[in-house]
């Protein structure tokens, strides 16, 4: 198999790393993850994560709670889930840092960009934690962000969910999956599968987004390796 682009930046669901317990990290999708990651390094491709937090807590779930607190919480879930992603990297030989949007210098590293692409140099993958560092910002829209930072060369989105649909394919059995959208179908059909502001994000910048099942068989990979799947979104 032969890489499409040179440098990924990578967005994991946290729902999706907790399998079908819901809750936490299911070790076996973990372990599936990292070993796709590894085959990816090994190709020579510059690769940055960002993970969710909704396998340990969502924002809207605090219906009583500031918004900001909320969201604060949110942020500090990215971090438990960046740690345990570094760690499985890690234990197969492959270099990996964490850098938090947060200042938690005790846990990991502050998110600074040269100090990013500097690890990109010496071969290492880099999960970079609490989102934009702000309340009122999905990790869409933080995965966006640091794509663009970054200059990668595409967004995947690997999700809990194998690609866009007219509606919600578990309400709807007849629900249309796209293969290729616009950015601006994105905004103008009300598609619900990506953040408003990281489209609009990736459209200025012209940056392609993949969104794709992260339970499908090597679904990583083949996305690195531009195989037919999921839905791709382009300007």
């Amino acid at each position: 198999m032969t890489p499409k682009y040179k440098r990924i930046l990578l967005k994991l669901s946290g729902e999706a790393l907790a399998g079908e317990q819901k809750f936490g990290l299911n070790e076996e999708v973990v372990s599936q993850v990292v070993d796709q990651l590894v085959k990816v390094h090994e190709m020579g491709v510059d690769i940055g994560l960002v993970i969710g937090g909704g396998n340990f807590w969502r924002g809207r779930q605090g219906t009583n709670m500031d918004r900001t607190t909320a969201d604060q919480m949110g942020m500090l879930a990215t971090v438990m889930n960046s740690l345990a992603m570094m760690d499985a990297i890690e234990k197969r030989g492959i270099p990996a840092r964490v850098q938090t949007a947060l200042n938690m210098i005790s846990v990991a590293e502050p998110y600074v960009l040269r100090k990013t692409l500097r690890h990109f140099e010496k071969g290492r993958i880099v999960i970079i934690a609490c989102g934009t560092g702000n309340p009122y910002c999905s990790t869409d829209t933080a995965a966006a962000q640091r794509a663009c930072e970054i200059g990668a060369d595409v967004l995947l989105m690997a999700k809990n969910v194998d690609g866009i649909y007219d509606s919600d394919p578990a309400k709807n059995p007849a629900a249309k999956k796209y293969d290729r959208l616009t950015f601006g179908d994105i905004v103008n059909k009300g598609l619900k599968a990506m953040d408003i502001t990281a489209a609009t994000m990736c459209m200025e910048n012209n940056i392609p987004v993949l969104a794709f099942a992260l339970w499908e068989k090597d679904s990583i990979l083949r996305a690195v390796c531009d195989e037919h799947i999921g839905t791709l979104i382009v300007n």
